[in-house]
């Protein structure tokens, strides 16, 4: 393999994986369009719909996990709601991720770009006051939460991300978590996700593993650094940020597919 597109995978798995510890959002978000999108651009072999996938899932397992060991003290962690969410999303993973193989490239990237657009509406729809609502006193709809979990893991077990760029809007708009403590506990939902969409991709001949590898490497440097910073950062800032990237991914993914 070409050491300059080595770098370029480094680079673009750096990107996504700082993004996605700052943001809680796995980073399949951004490096699905980027991996599929960069490569071309600079004179080398585009990866397919379904071998972008096929690496997002197992990077996203390795990237999530490293984000949750950023943001292990400090009560952000939900226990409960990763786990009524956890489970849900396992289920819905395991049946997308292995359906995933029946979809052609074009339908694979059409259900990105539905699943894109929907975290973006959510995010730009105002809402309520909720950063102020101590962390030992968060409830919220568990039957709710776990159907949601479900449906948004069968989508993202097709595309091969862990789901956060949609489990967090889920989380601020519809169940009212905190932002913090929703950033945190969507990377543990989400590393529980993608134990799944790896199974599914790995077992169905999806991943490109030298590529992962090289992403992989990336995202665990990255992911902690990003993580460190979002402590630090105002929460409304975070929920910006988010809402413009999505925003960003789902126009572009659109363009591509009309």
């Amino acid at each position: 393999m070409d050491i300059s597109f080595v770098i370029l995978l480094f680079i673009i798995g750096f990107i996504g994986s700082f993004l996605s510890g700052m943001l809680g959002i796995g980073g399949a978000i951004v490096k699905y369009p980027m991996l599929l999108m960069i490569p071309p651009l600079f004179g080398f072999e585009a990866l397919t719909a379904h071998e972008v996938s096929g690496i997002s899932a197992l990077d996203v397992l390795f990237v999530s996990i490293a984000g949750v060991i950023g943001f292990r003290n400090g009560g952000y962690l939900n226990k409960s709601l990763i786990t009524v969410m956890g489970i849900s999303v396992l289920f819905g993973t395991f049946l997308g991720s292995f359906g995933s193989q029946y979809f052609t490239e074009a339908q694979v990237n059409l259900v990105y770009g539905i699943l894109a657009l929907l975290a973006a509406i959510m995010m730009f729809i105002p809402k309520k006051k909720i950063d102020d609502i101590p962390l030992e006193q968060v409830t919220y709809n568990k039957p709710l939460a776990g159907s949601l979990a479900f449906v948004v893991g069968i989508g993202s077990g097709i595309v091969g991300a862990g789901g956060g760029f949609l489990l967090i809007p889920i989380m601020l708009l519809i169940l009212r978590i905190p932002t913090r403590m929703a950033i945190a506990s969507s990377l543990a939902i989400t590393f529980i996700s993608s134990i799944a969409g790896s199974i599914g991709k790995i077992s169905t001949g999806q991943v490109e593993y030298f590529t992962a590898i090289i992403v992989i490497i990336a995202g665990l440097i990255a992911a902690p650094i990003g993580a460190k910073i979002s402590k630090k950062m105002n929460t409304k800032v975070l929920q910006t940020i988010l809402a413009v990237l999505i925003l960003a991914t789902a126009i572009k993914v659109w363009i591509d597919i009309l």
